[in-house]
């Protein structure tokens, strides 16, 4: 897969398909890999690039402190290096935060805002989650702390209890992806710590897809009325039968909804 040094790191992302440019923005620890769901439909109508953050899969390793907005920094610096004008962007949790940056930051750069599971300001509830995973990757190291720690935040009791072959292959991709460093997973985890854009939200212009699942409980619907009236004309859709992670537990209803917004505001994109 192809790299470009942008904001003075190196970044790794895969390409595919052909139309408009939609970038994708992984979540928590993951890398370009996690939207192996989306991709062949998607691709059927937009080249996905889909990128590894810095600390994450390919991409750069570095020291110093890690923010939402930084890896927006970096997302843009990336479309620059890339020759990437304007672009539709999609990401999911983490993912959603650095997509919010980016958007405010430079709304020149945003054809079209899908934000999934994602938040404006990381509240006392999500922060004392996220520091418990932290402790956990000390002691077991990323994949298993995902595995044991954010796979049932992820996922509804229900997927656990009639698709246990479902959770046990979404497992065995997690361990066949580059490991992360816990190291550097602190560092993107206290991103998630510090989120906070809420006082950006009014500067993004972009037509805005927000969805939740309705049994979420890390990035709660409690989360979709700041968004929805901090981003004019925004629209909301409710994963039902859902927990954090839509994109997997309904993939064909996450998809059809998703690519048909994305569809939609197709036109002025540019690469």
């Amino acid at each position: 897969m192809p790299k470009v040094t942008a904001n003075n790191v190196t970044m790794n992302y895969d390409r595919q398909g052909t139309g408009e440019p939609l970038i994708l923005i992984p979540y928590l620890a993951a890398d370009n890999a996690c939207y192996a769901f989306q991709v062949p439909e998607y691709a059927k109508h937009f080249t996905c690039i889909a990128i590894d953050l810095r600390g994450t899969g390919e991409s750069e390793k570095t020291r110093g402190a890690y923010t939402t907005e930084v890896l927006a920094d970096d997302v843009a610096a990336f479309m620059d290096a890339t020759g990437i004008t304007k672009a539709h962007v999609a990401g999911v949790s983490l993912g959603g935060g650095v997509a919010l940056w980016l958007a405010a930051k430079w709304p020149h750069k945003v054809q079209s805002l899908s934000l999934h599971s994602s938040w404006a300001k990381s509240d006392h509830f999500m922060k004392t989650v996220v520091a418990s995973w932290q402790i956990l990757a000390k002691a077991v190291g990323v994949h298993e702390m995902i595995l044991q720690g954010i796979f049932p935040w992820c996922f509804t009791p229900e997927l656990y209890a009639e698709k246990p072959d479902y959770i046990e292959s979404l497992a065995a991709f997690v361990r066949s992806r580059p490991p992360q460093e816990v190291a550097d997973f602190v560092q993107q985890s206290n991103a998630v710590l510090t989120h906070d854009v809420e006082a950006q939200l009014a500067r993004i212009s972009a037509p805005t897809q927000i969805t939740f699942g309705r049994h979420d409980q890390i990035t709660s619907t409690r989360f979709a009325e700041r968004l929805t009236s901090g981003i004019r004309g925004s629209e909301l859709v409710i994963f039902e039968g859902c927990a954090h992670a839509a994109l997997y537990e309904n993939v064909a209803e996450f998809n059809q909804k998703t690519l048909a917004f994305l569809q939609r505001h197709t036109g002025a994109a540019v690469v």
